[in-house]
């Protein structure tokens, strides 16, 4: 078993990136090289700004490469909850805008000629207990009939065609998500923003930042760049002078396994829809085939801040044992990757985009972002160049975590509280 990341095993390495000194002056510095900081910096060099990417390790370091695949249109939450939080127009707006990011990536891997093994799967919520199906149902109806109609409730029976496992009660089926390979994506989005001008300085962390003459000044080990405009796209991997986004974030680990190459008989008797999943309790798993057939599994597994080769392999045994509770028939399936990764949550677990402390920023994507963090950045790119605001969360109020300062002492309590959840609802 290797503890790697498998997007980042079986793709191409990002190639562009500067080498030399960080230098230079541009109209937009960009501080993040995930999917949010490159969909940014191909917009803005596509529009003719000169525009500089500063990455703290390598391209898709952070959550662009350590998630489980899914571009799951629809909200982290039910549609019901969001017209409660957010009010009906914007919920819908929300709803939409993941709508409108998967489309996003679609037309980007085309245009660009990005081989990612795109593909439209739709997704299933799925209902881990008999008493979840009633819930899961009272919010297709409102969704279906307000937002969705590209939704539709399936059955325990109508399961059988879909996923190999007896551990599901029905689930509400969404047919616009789709899956792809993030790794293979990554390095084509930062290839493709340095083809069209932008400048990417990989292992350069922002460690200061200052205003000179109306312009940043951003420090790095490497040397500094001035610029007009900043755009913060960190998320959980915020660090150095940005201590108001610190505030904030909430960085929660998160895990995943993925199986050797299942035979076809394996896919066949394992996920024969072939879709995204996730289930239905508030520590769940989600889970899909990979391009060569592998059963990509993952799950919040332990409530920590730290992923590294110990906690990986910790979270990875738990996994294995939920696998193997949903499919018995993979219960001693080889396990070829185990790897793990922080997820930027916010407190109510709606992403935030805007401007805020001196720079702009989109992040907070609250596990549900490997698709939004896409559209978000080219959304806020056009906000920097001045064309026409099409932000879904412009003016969304973002207060501070009480007693959070970056270090989130909090989450074995959090992990308590829903474990207990998961047991009495």
């Amino acid at each position: 078993m290797q503890f790697k990341s498998y997007w980042h095993d079986t793709a191409a390495p990002f190639t562009g990136a500067v080498e030399g000194p960080v230098e230079g002056s541009y109209d937009v510095a960009v501080i993040g090289g995930g999917f949010t900081g490159l969909a940014a910096a191909r917009q803005l060099a596509m529009a003719g700004a000169k525009v500089v990417v500063l990455e703290a390790h390598s391209v898709g370091y952070g959550a662009s490469g350590r998630n489980g695949g899914h571009l799951n249109n629809g909200l982290a939450h039910s549609f019901i909850a969001a017209k409660s939080a957010l009010g009906t127009e914007r919920a819908v707006a929300l709803y939409r805008a993941f709508d409108d990011s998967v489309d996003t990536i679609e037309r980007i891997a085309a245009e660009e000629g990005i081989d990612c093994a795109f593909r439209r799967a739709g997704k299933l919520k799925l209902a881990s207990k008999p008493e979840h199906v009633a819930g899961i149902a009272r919010n297709f109806e409102v969704l279906h009939r307000e937002a969705d109609p590209d939704t539709a409730m399936l059955s325990r029976a109508d399961l059988k065609g879909e996923i190999g496992s007896d551990a599901f009660h029905g689930a509400m089926l969404s047919k616009k998500s789709a899956m792809m390979h993030m790794g293979r994506f990554v390095a084509g989005l930062a290839t493709a923003a340095v083809r069209h001008g932008a400048v990417i300085h990989e292992h350069a962390p922002v460690t200061e930042r200052r205003q000179e003459g109306g312009r940043h000044v951003l420090e790095t080990p490497r040397g500094s760049v001035s610029a007009k405009e900043v755009l913060v796209a960190t998320g959980a991997y915020t660090a150095g002078p940005f201590s108001w986004f610190r505030r904030r974030i909430v960085a929660v680990g998160s895990f995943l396994i993925a199986t050797r190459p299942l035979s076809a008989a394996e896919v066949a008797m394992t996920m024969p829809g072939n879709r995204t999943a996730v289930t239905s309790l508030n520590i769940g798993n989600y889970f899909r085939l990979a391009p060569d057939n592998r059963l990509i599994f993952g799950g919040r597994a332990r409530f920590s801040a730290t992923s590294d080769q110990t906690s990986d392999a910790k979270s990875g045994a738990i996994l294995r044992e939920s696998l193997a509770r949903i499919f018995p028939q993979l219960a001693d399936v080889e396990i070829d990757y185990c790897w793990g990764g922080l997820v930027d949550m916010t407190k109510d677990r709606y992403p935030r985009a805007g401007y805020e402390d001196g720079v702009w920023y989109a992040m907070g994507y609250s596990g549900h972002g490997a698709q939004m963090s896409t559209h978000l950045g080219m959304i806020m790119a056009d906000a920097i160049l001045g064309r026409p605001d099409r932000n879904p969360l412009k003016g969304l109020s973002w207060p501070a975590v009480p007693g959070h300062f970056g270090k989130p002492w909090f989450l074995p309590l959090v992990g308590l509280y829903y474990k207990m959840l998961d047991r009495i609802q």
